[in-house]
């Protein structure tokens, strides 16, 4: 018998999960106080079916809100602007209703409002990255799409675009949220493209999480639960065919998984070179996730299989290869390239956009590699050279 090793978990929400979950909202609310500030997306939550019930629930459960819409990724200053609106006005509880975006920005407006900092003072690698102090104002996490998982993370991505911009991380334990409430149902009036960019990144969440050098026996098995969901839904959900309800609430519950897991364990290459491309480039993350995960994952085993042939990882890519591919008995090679030739397959089906389509050319392959070199990449199955991180660039150029 082989000791179980050392492992450490961070603290996660409260989780709600189920079709109609939405419902629960006002009651979690309430456990916090009668005053809301309601943070969504620019549009589509507020003019779909679940926004007058829910204020009907609020206004029944005696709670004042005021709102707040996010247009598209949330940079710094929309942050503080957020904070000086709303601070000083009596929010007990922050609801996060939304996309990753727009979590992310609940997350620092919550995590802001009881002080009187900038986020660029704790923003990781902008400014003097000071200490967050805490505490945070309660905040529920309601997301709308299946894909990056926030609602189960402690860090709020903010983003300057532009050829000097950045996508940084405002991380702290106090951050996370106190309810995530994920409601399949939410899923239904997703168009198919995001579907199909969120579930890559869900998806790639998975995968990087499960090969990650901090991967552990309790994330592993979450990890693999979520591979296993995804692998049976994320179709159905994206077509839209009778097993569509289904679909969607496989892929909620892998988008949840891959939040978890991420948390614990940190990404890989795929995120590393997400950082620079979405701070230089107008991509939005899930297509770039899903565009470069089939390339990292063929960079990364080939590596493997170069300088680390007896890594645990390249047992766990052979495994789910055989899982997304539907077949078994492939043994470690036939795995993995069962693995890379069903991604590189998906990103085809999926019709994923080349990064050329964003303006990326050959000579920004020298600065994304060096703006790869970030949190997410210290957790890659090997150290990358600066060589086979641009060649994963190329491949899908």
């Amino acid at each position: 018998m082989i000791p179980i090793a050392p492992f450490s978990t961070a603290r996660l929400p409260r989780i709600l999960f189920g079709a109609g979950s939405i419902g629960t909202v006002p009651a979690e609310a309430l456990a916090f106080g009668n005053r809301a500030l309601i943070v969504t997306g620019e549009r589509s939550f507020r003019a779909g079916p679940h926004w007058e019930p829910l204020l009907a629930g609020l206004a029944r459960a005696g709670i004042a809100w005021q709102g707040l819409a996010i247009a598209g990724e949330p940079s710094p200053e929309t942050i503080d602007a957020a904070v000086d609106r709303f601070r000083g006005q009596g929010i007990a509880v922050v609801i996060g209703i939304g996309g990753g975006s727009t979590l992310d920005a609940a997350k620092a407006i919550a995590g802001l409002l009881p002080h009187q900092h900038s986020v660029l003072e704790h923003l990781e690698g902008i400014g003097p990255e000071r200490p967050y102090p805490g505490p945070s104002l309660p905040l529920i996490a309601v997301p709308t799409t299946a894909g990056t998982g926030s609602e189960a993370t402690k860090n709020a991505v903010l983003s300057r675009i532009g050829r000097d911009g950045f996508k940084k991380s405002f991380r702290d334990e106090a951050l996370i949220a106190r309810a995530a409430i994920v409601d399949p149902d939410l899923l239904a009036s997703c168009p198919q493209e995001i579907i199909a960019a969120n579930g890559m990144d869900a998806f790639t969440q998975l995968l990087e999480s499960y090969t990650s050098t901090k991967a552990n026996v309790l994330t592993d098995a979450l990890a693999w639960s979520g591979l296993q969901a995804f692998a049976e839904s994320f179709f159905p959900a994206w077509t839209g065919d009778d097993r569509a309800a289904a679909g969607r609430s496989g892929l909620a519950y892998a988008a949840l998984i891959s939040g978890i897991c991420l948390a614990q364990t940190g990404l890989g290459a795929v995120h590393g070179l997400a950082s620079p491309l979405g701070a230089y480039f107008p991509i939005p993350h899930g297509v770039c996730c899903g565009t470069l995960v089939a390339a990292a994952t063929d960079v990364n085993i080939r590596a493997l299989q170069d300088r680390l042939p007896d890594s645990a990882a390249l047992a766990k890519y052979a495994a789910v290869g055989e899982l997304i591919a539907g077949a078994s008995g492939l043994g470690q090679s036939g795995g993995v390239q069962a693995l890379i030739e069903t991604l590189q397959a998906w990103t085809d089906r999926l019709a994923l956009p080349r990064l050329a389509a964003f303006g990326v050319a050959r000579e920004d392959v020298e600065r994304l590699v060096a703006g790869s070199r970030g949190s997410s990449m210290r957790t890659n199955p090997l150290v990358l050279t600066d060589e086979e991180v641009g060649t994963i660039i190329m491949t899908r150029l």
